[in-house]
């Protein structure tokens, strides 16, 4: 592996994928009680951060892991708002 962007995409893949189940089953069921806020808060601020650091670093993994998983998060985010 000669080229550490595959690295990047292969750790981008499965972090964002792991919010996946998640968004589609809250969306599902509409139940969202066991989801803290805070935590979805914070790891959609997070997010947004190592966003903007790979958008000035111009790390084509990390803009799209990132821009992939804020999108879910706050599929996430919004659902845990509005189904309280």
């Amino acid at each position: 592996m000669h080229n550490p962007d595959y690295l990047g995409f292969a750790a981008g893949i499965l972090t964002t994928l792991a919010f996946l189940p998640q968004a589609v089953r809250m969306l599902k069921t509409k139940r969202t009680r066991d989801i803290s806020l805070l935590w979805a808060i914070a790891m959609n601020a997070g997010t947004m951060l190592w966003l903007t650091y790979g958008i000035i670093k111009n790390d084509l993994p990390m803009i799209t892991a990132n821009s992939i998983s804020l999108v879910l998060l706050m599929v996430i985010l919004i659902s845990r708002l509005r189904y309280r």
